[in-house]
């Protein structure tokens, strides 16, 4: 029986080492002050685009402890594109468990981090230069208890943007 578990781990470890993993172009994730997201903490983060013939995929980070009251998250992600000068504002819902409260994303002890793709419609990334991206907390409780990290991460698909 042992040796029939080792072999389906040492089958899944080729099977994963053949995937090529995705090319991320940015990340970064920013502390939550004492655990308690408060609507005036809004995370920045800054990023040049220098290639737009490939398309890119946002993703929201979050790290939250299991005492998190609530199944999802709405956040305003604002983006402010290269020679624009209006900053343009979606809100998003983030679902953080399924309905049976089980979390999503990945867990060891009691935190558990997601990494989320954003479906934005504001932004194509299709101009080169320096972008900013803003996220705060749209939830009906401020602070927002047991938020321990948020970031923004920007992955190349690989496909040709149109």
């Amino acid at each position: 029986m042992h040796r029939f578990l080792l072999f389906i781990a040492l089958l899944a470890c080729c099977y994963t080492g053949c995937i090529p993993a995705p090319d991320f172009h940015y990340q970064k994730e920013e502390p939550i002050p004492h655990n308690e997201w408060n609507y005036s903490f809004k995370p920045s983060f800054k990023f040049a685009i220098t290639d737009t013939t490939v398309r890119y995929r946002p993703f929201f980070i979050i790290q939250h402890t299991q005492a998190y009251p609530y199944n999802n998250l709405w956040v305003w992600v604002s983006i402010k594109a290269p020679g624009d000068s209006v900053v343009k504002k979606e809100r998003i819902n983030v679902v953080l468990a399924e309905p049976t409260g089980k979390w999503l994303g990945r867990g060891m002890g009691e935190i558990y981090e997601q990494r989320m793709p954003l479906n934005l419609n504001l932004v194509k990334f299709d101009k080169v230069g320096d972008y900013e991206v803003t996220i705060e907390q749209n939830m009906r409780i401020n602070p927002l208890p047991e938020v321990l990290h948020v970031g923004f991460r920007l992955e190349k698909t690989g496909m040709a943007a149109h």
